[in-house]
Order: C-alpha cells, then structure tokens, then sequence
C-alpha cells in the first residue's frame, strides 16, 4: 500500500512539474507577444536557454543550499520511493527558473545575452534558494522566531512571496541598473509608447499561464492527500477578480485584461489554501487594480522601463499576496486561520529585502565587470546580434 501511494504521489508531482513547466511557454508567448517584433526571436531563444541554465544552477547548488539535498547518490538511492525525491526537485526547479522568466520581461529589448545568463546562474543557485530554506525549510530560525513571537510562521502555500514577489524585485533592482530603452523616453520626459507587437500571442502566453497555475497551486500540496478543491476553486476566484479589476481599471486596454488574471493569480498563491472563495475574489479584485495603477505609475511618472512590468505584476501583487494571506486567511474573515498578520507582513518584508539585495548585488557585479547592456546600435538591430541570428534568416 505504502508503494502504491508513494506512486501516486510521484504522479501527482510529476504531473504539476509539467503543468508548471509549460508555464514557460507562458512566459515566452507573453514576452514575445509585448516587445518589438525584431526582439521576439531573441525572447523565445532567452527563455528556453535560462531555464536550461536554471536547472543546472538548481541542480548542482541552488535544491541543496534550500533543502540540504543532493543528487550524488548512486541511481539506486535516487530511485527509492519511485523516485519521489527528483520528481520533486522537477517540481521546485520550475518554480525556480520562474525567476529569471519574470526578470526577462522587465529587461527585454536591451540586455546582453550572456550576462543575463550568468545572472540567471547566480540567482537560482545562491540568491533564490537562500530565501526559499528560510520560508520553506525553516532555516536560520527566523520562522520559529515568528511562531514564538507573533503565534505562526510566514505562510506561503504556492509561492507568491517566495517565487513572486522575489522575482519582481529583482527585476525592478536590474531595471534600474539597466536603465531605459533609447528613445522610450524624450529629452522633455514625455512617454514614446512602444504597443505590443502581437496581441494574439500575448493572450496566448496569458492562457497558457493561467492554465498552468492550477498545477502551480494546486499541486505545492506535493503529496495527492493533500489536494484540496479549495485551492483549485480560490484561484479560479482569484484570476477572475484580477481580470474583472484590470478590465475596469485598464479601460478595456487588452494588455491590462490578459494580465489581470496572472495579477490575482500571484497574489493568492500564498493564502490559497487557508482563505474563503470570497476572499480569494477579493485579493484578485485588488491585486488587478494594482496592477493597472502601478504600471501607470511606473511607466508614466517614475520613468522605469519596466517593458512586461512585471515589477507590478509579481513584485508588488506578490507582496500583496503574502500580506493578503494574513488578512483574508484569518478566521474573522472566513478563513481556516492559523495564520499571522504580522508574520505575514515580516516575512514578506523579508523576501522583498533579500530580492532587492540580491538583484542589485548580482547584476551591479555584472554591470561593473562585463557590462549588462547593449549598445544602442545593437538595441536598434534587435537584441543581442549573435542569438537575433538564430532565427533571422527568413526576415534577411
């Protein structure tokens, strides 16, 4: 019977590892349905090679410095348990490599290729995982201080701190250092709009995100017994009050409408499994409009090229998930409780902090040392030339 079970279990994460890894086609078709056509080939190249080199940053570094783990064992400990043990490092490395898939799109259109590479490299094996032991694998005692402190450690079921809110802020910190696109903004500081090159395959990486997110959330259960419908119908009630939200907010604006339910999706991720369908609806709801106001704001009056925003989008409604898991997550509310609103809001400092530091340390050193952007030749002929290359032919 244990056999069986432990059978099921790797199926069920199996299945959530792939449901998670189609999620990068997500990211890809979103990117690539945003930027200039001539950076769409360089997008779709860039995706596919950072989760490459997300694994093996993961693999060899990043799953042991989270989890204590390796993977030097002889193939007959690896198999044990029907390989449970790799099927979930399957599972945690896509979440992982969503990092630099979320960093991607506020850099798009003028950072060279191979740092970006090593930047990837640097912040799924060290950046990330430091982070990810510390929420979810109690390292430093920092969730048992809150526990004792304040009655709960910092709750984040699915990642909306941990991946989201870690990857938006990273992004925000490279943004900064990268600075803006030539000639996005004009000398008297008025907005050079760039619209997006193909809004068909913008909705379509928004389908296939949404899509995928129910194996995002419904399966960081890890273990089949531990599946609950209450994730599943929160996230649907979360991606509907995001699109509902940016629909309102947005104007009807298509970009804002596709991106509203990846919005309430990041923001319930940490309290899907504790909060009541209308709080759920209600972290969307706020998590779209946030979005909208945030994006303007960035673009318009903060003048940060944000190309995907996905500052807005993961660092910000990420942020707001993990505070939101404390609020809506609490019994007064409707929630199943156990939770802690100051937990909830130290921790998601926390990850914040950690990601700003991360992302400016790492992409800081780059900069410093081989440079982090194109030249604006190079910007005006589409990317970094020697991937652009790969698949220009058909357009020479």
């Amino acid at each position: 019977m244990e056999g069986l079970v432990s059978a099921s279990d790797v199926l069920f994460v199996l299945l959530g590892a792939i449901m998670v890894l189609a999620m990068h086609a997500g990211f890809a078709f979103l990117e690539v349905g945003t930027v200039r056509k001539k950076n769409q080939v360089n997008a779709l190249v860039k995706i596919m090679v950072d989760f490459s080199v997300s694994t093996i940053a993961y693999f060899f570094i990043g799953y042991s410095i989270a989890y204590g783990v390796n993977f030097f064992s002889g193939a007959e400990v690896l198999a044990a348990k029907n390989g449970y043990d790799l099927v979930k490092f399957f599972f945690l490395l896509t979440f992982a490599a969503a990092i630099p898939a979320i960093v991607s799109g506020g850099i798009a259109e003028r950072a060279k290729f191979n740092p970006q590479l090593a930047a990837t490299f640097a912040l799924v094996g060290f950046v990330y995982p430091f982070f990810e032991g510390i929420a979810w694998n109690n390292h430093y005692g920092f969730q048992d201080w809150l526990n004792v402190s304040y009655g709960a450690k910092f709750h984040d079921f699915a990642g909306s701190v941990v991946v989201h809110a870690m990857g938006g802020w990273i992004a925000l910190a490279a943004v900064m250092l990268l600075g803006a696109r030539h000639g996005r903004y004009s000398k008297d500081g008025r907005l050079h709009a760039y619209p997006p090159s193909n809004i068909p395959f913008l909705a379509l990486g928004a389908w296939i995100l949404t899509v995928g997110w129910f194996g995002f959330n419904v399966m960081s259960a890890q273990a089949i017994q531990g599946i609950s419908g209450l994730v599943a119908v929160n996230s649907l009630m979360a991606l509907v009050g995001g699109t509902l939200a940016a629909l309102m907010v947005g104007k009807n604006d298509p970009g804002f409408v596709h991106n509203g339910p990846l919005a309430g999706l990041v923001a319930v991720c940490a309290g899907s499994d504790v909060m009541h369908p209308l709080g759920a609806l209600a972290t969307g709801l706020v998590a779209g409009a946030l979005f909208v106001w945030a994006f303007n704001l960035t673009q318009n009056r903060l003048k940060i090229d944000d190309v995907l925003g996905v500052w807005p989008l993961h660092g910000l409604c990420g942020a707001w998930g993990g505070i939101a898991a404390g609020i809506f997550g609490a019994s007064a509310l409707g929630g199943l409780g156990g939770i802690s609103f100051m937990s909830q809001l130290l921790g998601t400092g926390l990850g914040v902090l950690i990601a700003l530091l991360g992302g400016a340390l790492v992409y800081g050193v780059l900069k410093l040392l081989v440079g982090i952007r194109l030249s604006q030749e190079e910007e005006f002929d589409g990317a970094d030339l020697t991937v652009h290359k790969i698949g220009s032919s058909a357009d020479d």
